[in-house]
């Protein structure tokens, strides 16, 4: 999702201007390609918080930064920062998937603001049921999920079942993204030795790879990506990736 709604806790901790985490705050920004610069409204609080810009950085250095050929789909939209970000970076279409009315609604509008609307689905559903009827088509589907913090307990069952169900159908070459914090739900992931960690400070992006029949390779080259913010270094770690740390493609 692009944002962590529900999540308890203090706010993200930032060490650098223009990023916003901070409860009050009312904007977010779009941080790399033809959006660059452009502004998010949004009203920032204990249970709208977006997802942070380091932690949005390292995603799509990871995701390999031009995602022109792809497809996206943000789950727990929120404020659907993640998946401007993608259509900024030149995915072909992104589907947000958001059942909040007031926050689809403010979603559809700033597509329009932005004049990305026609490459985008915004649609008012339960992300649950969402995947149990997603039927995808042939291609490059990358899909990021970030619920609410409270789902990751509250919900565990349903969401182990939502993420099966996801590996299940996603096209060979598909990547599935899950952002979290610390909870015992990740000791739970289905094929849990198939998923990639990185951590940002206290932020967690977990990484599975659909790799096609055939296909070994996991990577290409990436200069980033397992960097953090300056005030929490020592916190960063990266689990599993390669040596460029970068998710492969077979396209």
């Amino acid at each position: 999702m692009a944002d962590m709604a529900g999540r308890p806790g203090k706010p993200e901790r930032s060490g650098r201007p223009g990023k916003i985490d901070k409860p009050g705050d009312n904007s977010v920004r779009i941080i790399a390609g033809e959006l660059r610069g452009r502004r998010v409204d949004c009203m920032v609080n204990e249970s709208l918080r977006p997802t942070p810009q380091r932690t949005r950085e390292a995603l799509f250095s990871i995701l390999g930064g031009d995602l022109k050929g792809e497809f996206f789909v943000d789950v727990f939209a929120g404020t659907g920062v993640v998946g401007m970000e993608a259509l900024s970076r030149h995915a072909d279409r992104c589907w947000f998937i958001e059942k909040d009315p007031r926050l689809a609604v403010a979603l559809e509008k700033q597509l329009k603001v932005f004049r990305i609307a026609d490459r985008s689905v915004v649609s008012r559903l339960d992300a649950y049921r969402w995947a149990e009827s997603w039927q995808p088509s042939p291609g490059n589907w990358t899909v990021f999920l970030s619920p609410p913090f409270p789902d990751l307990t509250a919900r565990s069952e349903a969401m182990l079942a939502m993420l099966a169900s996801l590996q299940e159908i996603l096209p060979p070459g598909g990547v599935l993204i899950l952002q979290a914090e610390e909870c015992p739900l990740l000791e739970q992931l289905p094929r849990q030795e198939e998923w990639r960690r990185r951590k940002y400070g206290r932020n967690l992006l977990w990484f599975w790879h659909h790799v096609a029949e055939g296909d070994e390779s996991s990577g290409s080259e990436d200069g980033d990506g397992d960097e953090d913010d300056e005030d929490e270094a020592d916190d960063t770690e990266d689990e599993g990736a390669g040596e460029d740390g970068q998710v492969g493609r077979n396209n």
